[in-house]
Parts: C-alpha cells; sequence; structure tokens
C-alpha cells in the first residue's frame, strides 16, 4: 500500500511538472559548423519537440544562464575571434543586444535581484583573467570582486537567497597539475570556505581533464551539483553548501556533463556523451525516479550541450 502510494505522489509530482511545461523550454549549444567555428543557441519543449535555431548567426553563441522570458549568451560577434562578450535576447532570438562592454571568459554565471545583477568571469586585459565581476544588467557597468592576476575563478553562481557566491577556483591558472576545486565565499568576497575535494588516489587525478564542472544549485532540495572526471567517467555530483558532504548523484553508461535544474528542483537537464559515436545528446532526468528520457538525436548536429532551463514569461511563477 505504501508503495502505491508513493507511485502515486511520483505520479502527481511528474502530472504537474508535465502540464506546466508550457511555461518551459530548454537552450542548448549546437555546433553548425565545425570548420568554421560556428555555434547557435537552439531552444525546444521540455518533451523534446519543437526544436528551433534562436541565435542564427555566424559566431560562437554559447547560452550558460536565462532569466524568465530571456536568454543570456557569451558571443564573440562583432569581436575578435573567440573574444567574448554578453548578450542577451528573448526567447525567439529578438532584440538581441550586448549588455556589458566587459570582456568575459567562457563561463556560465548567475544572477540576484530579480535579474538586475550579474555575478559573471571576466577580464581587464590579458594577464589579469579569470576575475569575477558583479555587471548591472540594465546599466552595463560592472565591478571587480576578485584581484588575483594568476589565479582563475570561473563559472559563479549565486546562492538562492543572493548571500554567497559559488565558483571554481585554481591557485596558478597556468598549472595544469593543479586540481581545480569549487568553494563559496560572501557577495562581497569574504568568507571563503573550499566545498569540494577531488579523490587524492584517483588515476584521473593525474590527467589535464574536468575535475569540478559549473556549479548549478538546487533551491528546493539545497544541495549543489557539478560535473566531474572520476572513477574512469564524467559524472554528476552533488555537494552541501557547507561542504560537509559530497556524493555522486547520476550513474548512467554514457559520460553526464553540463546541466540545469529546472525551477521546482526536481528535474534535471544534462548533455551525455556517447564515447562510441562522440556525440552530445540532450538528456531530461526525474530526481526523485531516475527516469531518463533523451530529447535530441534526431537531428545530423553531433554535439547537443550545456542545457539551460527558461521561463518562457517575462513574470516568476
Amino acid at each position: 500500500m505504501k508503495i502505491l502510494r508513493s507511485l502515486f505522489v511520483i505520479g502527481l509530482a511528474a502530472g504537474s511538472f508535465w502540464a506546466q511545461s508550457a511555461q518551459y523550454k530548454i537552450a542548448f549549444n549546437v555546433l553548425q559548423d565545425q570548420k568554421a567555428d560556428d555555434y547557435d543557441v537552439f531552444t525546444m519543449d521540455v518533451d523534446g519537440s519543437a526544436i528551433r535555431n534562436v541565435t542564427n548567426h555566424k559566431d560562437v553563441a554559447w547560452t550558460y544562464y536565462s532569466l524568465p522570458g530571456k536568454l543570456l549568451f557569451v558571443s564573440d560577434r562583432g569581436a575578435c575571434r573567440r573574444c567574448y562578450f554578453l548578450h542577451e535576447s528573448d526567447i525567439d532570438g529578438g532584440n538581441v543586444r550586448k549588455v556589458t562592454n566587459l570582456q568575459l571568459e567562457d563561463s556560465w554565471m548567475g544572477s540576484r535581484n530579480n535579474g538586475r545583477e550579474l555575478v559573471v568571469a571576466g577580464r581587464i586585459d590579458t594577464r589579469t583573467r579569470y576575475q569575477l565581476f558583479l555587471v548591472d544588467r540594465e546599466t552595463g557597468t560592472y565591478r571587480q570582486l576578485t584581484n588575483e592576476p594568476e589565479a582563475a575563478f570561473r563559472d559563479p553562481s549565486f546562492s538562492p537567497d543572493g548571500k554567497r557566491i559559488v565558483y571554481v577556483y585554481k591557485k596558478k591558472r597556468t598549472d595544469r597539475a593543479e586540481i581545480e576545486e569549487m568553494y563559496a565565499m560572501n557577495s562581497d568576497g569574504a568568507g571563503r570556505r573550499k566545498l569540494t575535494i577531488y579523490p587524492a588516489n584517483d588515476p584521473l587525478g593525474k590527467e589535464p581533464s574536468y575535475k569540478v564542472g559549473p556549479p548549478q544549485w538546487n533551491a528546493k532540495y539545497n544541495f549543489i551539483t557539478y560535473q566531474s572526471n572520476q572513477a574512469g567517467k564524467q559524472s554528476i555530483y552533488a555537494v552541501t553548501p557547507d561542504g560537509t558532504k559530497q556524493w555522486k548523484l547520476t550513474d548512467t553508461k554514457l559520460d553526464e556533463g553540463w546541466h540545469s535544474w529546472s525551477p521546482d528542483g526536481e528535474w534535471l537537464a544534462f548533455d551525455s556523451r556517447d564515447e562510441s559515436t562522440g556525440r552530445y545528446e540532450v538528456m531530461l532526468m526525474n530526481y526523485k525516479t531516475r527516469e531518463l528520457k533523451k530529447l535530441t538525436g534526431a537531428s545530423d548536429f553531433k554535439y547537443h550541450q550545456a542545457p539551460v532551463f527558461v521561463q518562457t514569461t517575462a513574470n516568476r511563477p
């Protein structure tokens, strides 16, 4: 009886999400032409239908974040090759505008104050790269938050209350042997704390592979997820906000990488790599039941990466 009740509750949760699915889309990045270094941002419904190219521009365009009714993406349009600046557009690709003149790194980002303030990884010059900045999304003005010229800060994200920032840190960015770890600090840069510890005996620790991927906060269940190459494959791991507990979250046969949580915290979209074919596909997993569905795969494109949930309306739910 308890089992039937549990299944009924799970079914209600899943049904509730799909009933509201029209409120959301999933954006992801697609390599259009490798020789031309042409990437575009695509969107689709949460069931994998209605796939559409929304940037459709001869440049490198990667989305790593969204706001209600808006896509944010880094792009080298109008700049030198792989010189990234932050742009935003409507979900359908309309009303593109450059957000700030601060040059960005290839990095995920976060926001607070209803999307007014962004935390990003950027640079002032080639000698001081991968520093954290706070950007006013409306005016484009920015303030440097960290200042360690030899270090690298990337993939920052605000805590749900906006008081903390989690990020990936490396003390010396040119040292390929140094293992990056995830840290947290107050939004003013004080109170730094290390959250992750890469297994010292893992054979992949000696290889230059992805040890800590972009932190993604699950506000409902109060943990932070990240991708990491451990135990022979890339998987998604989780850590508590105080760093006292780490665990493996996903366990499929394929590599699991860049990912995003649905607004209700119940669904995880991630890109999955098949080593035998080299293809990246977008997958959707139910957090409670581990139900898994492949959303892409019908196209000839080989790379479908970095899915991001997008709320389709400008008003928050």
